[in-house]
């Protein structure tokens, strides 16, 4: 399987919470696992305003920060140009989706025309979720359809 993975579900693999132990299971079962450029500023600042919010620790979120960039090299990190920022415009507007998001789609959907094979993009934003399965990707995981 090919994955694509959003920031959200890249965070659940440096954070124990809902999905960690089902996003580690999807990318130790993966053949090519890719994110785009954009996910190392979303994380960052995904543990970041986690750690303010006293939703995790400070100390945990800085460890999580520093395993999640000793691992960044290990991703395929697929690069932002015009025409990929132009696609995701169009694409936040067709799927009402936010920003990045419609980056993340975008991304996945160049990605898999570029193998030319099926890509499954793993998110837990039910908006992006849906956007995927309305544009041919597999959207991961299963239960978030509900």
């Amino acid at each position: 399987m090919i994955v694509y993975l959003d920031a959200s579900a890249l965070v659940k693999r440096y954070v124990a919470e809902p999905g960690s132990t089902d996003v580690a299971s999807l990318v130790a079962g993966a053949e090519a696992v890719a994110t785009t450029v954009i996910t190392r500023v979303e994380v960052a600042a995904a543990l970041g305003r986690a750690s303010r919010m006293k939703l995790i620790a400070e100390g945990a979120a800085a460890a999580a920060l520093e395993m999640f960039s000793a691992d960044w090299h290990d991703l395929i990190r697929l690069p932002v140009d015009e025409a990929l920022t132009a696609r995701a415009a169009a694409l936040s507007w067709q799927h009402e989706l936010r920003g990045y998001d419609a980056v993340h789609l975008a991304a996945a959907l160049s990605w898999r025309e570029m193998l030319g094979d099926a890509v499954t993009l793993a998110t837990y934003d039910r908006a992006l979720w849906k956007g995927a399965q309305a544009s041919g990707l597999a959207p991961w995981p299963a239960a978030l359809a509900r």
